[in-house]
């Protein structure tokens, strides 16, 4: 079966249709002005000279990314011809924890693209020993280096005196050549969905970090097209019909603009040809690749997730959907308090509340649920905000479906009133 070649592709490149392939400054669509300003930003390192910090924000599938990393291949390339040896440390903080997990995250990442060994084990030891292994690690190896931390907004870690992880680690990052811990130049990027996190930042890091601005917005239809064309060499020649891509861009300005999510689908069309054995990847397949990734996007994801996981969604998504409140976004101490409510209705373990949000979290990862940090006002502390990019009732129902949430799932006045009397107590106080 592997031996045999079957029915000829729609695709001839196929890596053009993945999201995270970095692509050649001739398909970039739609961000001049960004694409302008990170080149400028980091073109002193050509010159050997210090490159300043950048912060790159805006919403998710908007280039962030895409521009970091095709201005800093180009960088690495040109160094590369002029004998010099440019860094490239780029890691992403979603799924990191702790401001330890970041440094080791940081030292793996510099090892495996320089060959060498870690150097030190992933517990047991200092963090400060792990910074002292990535320095000794990019002193030996590069002349100068840039730190891309992408989602740096979500490495809050266990916070001392209210300073979250990224915090620190901008603050000691951004500050190691000036202390001559690292000897080459230094530049560091952070990428971010929410640039508001930079009101929780420590003064001392704000002030070394002090990052250049440059804002991604949405893409509009016409560039989503444009996107979608710049890759149709992906595809045989004669393999899409004309409405496809059109219907692509529309479907993906819907979803607000990300890019990242068209590209999905154009590549889901094309996979849904292959599968049939058809020849040209029509209008259909993209409909039915629409209709499959809206379809997994919950189904196949709730159906996977542990009992607790089921209950922290639902408890959320009933804030969302029961809310008498213009919007629909969940702050967290609201639906925490739902979910304590229902685990006491079912008699299920209670969690504490950073792994309701922490489960609540991941959901993001999958698009179903956007997340952005909010400040209740000075001194008052800072919370996370949920907002569904789906419908939440629905979500609800298929949860009910597979597991103990069936004895409150007829309780909708009772769990209604639960919800309004906590927003109300969160929004009073």
């Amino acid at each position: 079966m592997l031996d045999d070649e079957g029915e000829t592709s729609v695709f001839v490149n196929r890596d053009l249709v993945e999201p995270d392939t970095i692509i050649d400054e001739e398909r970039i669509v739609g961000r001049d002005d960004q694409l302008e300003a990170v080149v400028s930003y980091l073109k002193p390192t050509l010159q050997g000279n210090r490159p300043p910090n950048m912060l790159l924000y805006g919403p998710a599938g908007t280039g962030k990314s895409l521009i970091i990393g095709a201005v800093t291949q180009q960088i690495v390339d040109l160094c590369q011809s002029k004998g010099e040896r440019f860094g490239v440390v780029d890691i992403n903080c979603q799924p990191i924890n702790t401001l330890d997990q970041a440094v080791f995250e940081l030292v793996q990442t510099v090892a495996n693209d320089v060959d060498a060994e870690v150097g030190v084990p992933e517990t047991g030891v200092s963090t400060k020993r792990k910074y002292r292994r990535l320095y000794e690690l990019i002193n030996e190896h590069y002349d100068s280096v840039i730190f891309i931390l992408d989602e740096i907004d979500l490495l809050v870690g266990r916070r001392a005196n209210d300073e979250p992880a990224y915090s620190k680690l901008l603050y000691q990052l951004s500050r190691a050549s000036n202390t001559n811990e690292i000897e080459g130049q230094v530049s560091v990027a952070a990428l971010t969905n929410d640039p508001k996190f930079m009101e929780d930042i420590d003064g001392r890091a704000e002030s070394s970090f002090n990052p250049r601005d440059v804002y991604f917005p949405d893409y509009d239809a016409n560039q989503l097209r444009q996107i979608l064309e710049n890759r149709r060499d992906a595809f045989r020649p004669d393999a899409l019909t004309d409405d496809v891509i059109p219907l692509v861009s529309a479907f993906a300005a819907q979803s607000h603009g990300d890019a990242r999510k068209a590209i999905d689908l154009f590549r889901g069309a094309g996979d849904l040809a292959d599968e049939r054995g058809d020849e040209k990847v029509r209008e259909k397949h993209v409909r039915e690749s629409q209709e499959e990734i809206d379809k997994d996007r919950s189904l196949k994801l709730i159906e996977g997730l542990t009992t607790q996981k089921k209950i922290s969604l639902y408890a959320t998504a009933s804030v969302a959907h029961f809310s008498n409140r213009s919007g629909s976004s969940v702050p967290s101490p609201v639906g925490f308090k739902v979910y304590q409510w229902v685990t006491d209705q079912i008699d299920a373990d209670q969690m504490t509340r950073e792994t309701y949000v922490k489960y609540v979290k991941e959901l993001s990862t999958y698009g179903l649920i956007s997340t952005a940090r909010k400040s209740r006002g000075r001194g008052r502390g800072m919370y996370m905000e949920f907002t569904f990019t789906s419908d939440p009732e629905a979500m609800m129902n298929r949860i009910v479906d597979d597991t103990r949430l069936e004895a409150i799932a007829d309780q909708d006045d009772l769990l209604q009133s639960v919800v309004n009397a906590q927003l109300r107590e969160f929004h009073n106080q």
